[in-house]
């Protein structure tokens, strides 16, 4: 065993230890209200709107709420490649009325032959009208039927 490397490492330890009870101040967490949470967009009918995944807008003058779940399936033609069809982003869409206490859930496609780009709803119609490369952002438009 090499002994200088041995007295290095116990060395280096007995100064991490000493160095342990130090007077050196660290922040403390301070007690006090969480940060406020962003406020939820509100749609208007008939206007484009954008959701990331995870929020719920609020339908202006409507017991209507859109919330944007998720990505569920993306076959889109990335960006720089050449391909023979241009693919389909599939989402999942949740619509609630919540005075009356109903809710719906809808998968809506990027492609008319992946799928639905719309969904109704009560009295109401929910078009896809664009997802983000990404995937995480959607852009839809709320109107009355």
């Amino acid at each position: 065993m090499d002994w200088k490397k041995l007295l290095i490492v116990l060395c280096s330890v007995a100064g991490l230890a000493g160095g342990a009870g130090s007077s050196a101040a660290t922040p403390a967490a301070v007690p006090g209200p969480p940060p406020a949470a962003e406020p939820a967009p509100s749609a208007d009918l008939g206007q484009d709107f954008t959701l990331s995944t995870g929020q719920t807008a609020d339908v202006a003058t409507r017991d209507l709420t859109v919330r944007f779940s998720g990505l569920v399936s993306d076959s889109r033609c990335r960006p720089g490649m050449q391909c023979f069809w241009a693919g389909d982003a599939t989402v999942s869409v949740v619509l609630a009325e919540p005075g009356r206490g109903e809710r719906t859930g809808f998968e809506l496609h990027t492609n008319s032959q992946g799928g639905h780009r719309d969904a109704t709803f009560n009295a109401f119609r929910v078009d896809l009208v664009a997802v983000n490369q990404q995937g995480d952002e959607i852009t839809l438009k709320v109107s009355h039927l």
